[in-house]
């Protein structure tokens, strides 16, 4: 299983996985699954990271796959 960078990113501007967690109110656990591409980053919680990161990390880079279908102004 890869690293899901844009998470790794992130947990690095938190100061690491436990405080990215405390940050978003989830266990490390959860935080851990979505830096290895177990699970993708929930909706909801692209937007916190987004603004968390100051926009280092995006909404974007979290859902490559689907951001426009999500967030069609961002088109």
């Amino acid at each position: 299983m890869s690293d899901f960078l844009p998470i790794r990113l992130a947990c690095e501007l938190a100061g690491g996985l436990v405080y990215l967690a405390k940050h978003l109110n989830v266990s490390p656990s959860i935080v851990h699954r979505w830096a290895t591409g177990a699970q993708e980053v929930p909706i909801i919680r692209c937007v916190e990271i987004e603004k968390m990161t100051k926009g280092v990390v995006t909404r974007k880079m979290l859902r490559p796959n689907d951001w426009e279908q999500i967030w069609p102004e961002l088109v």
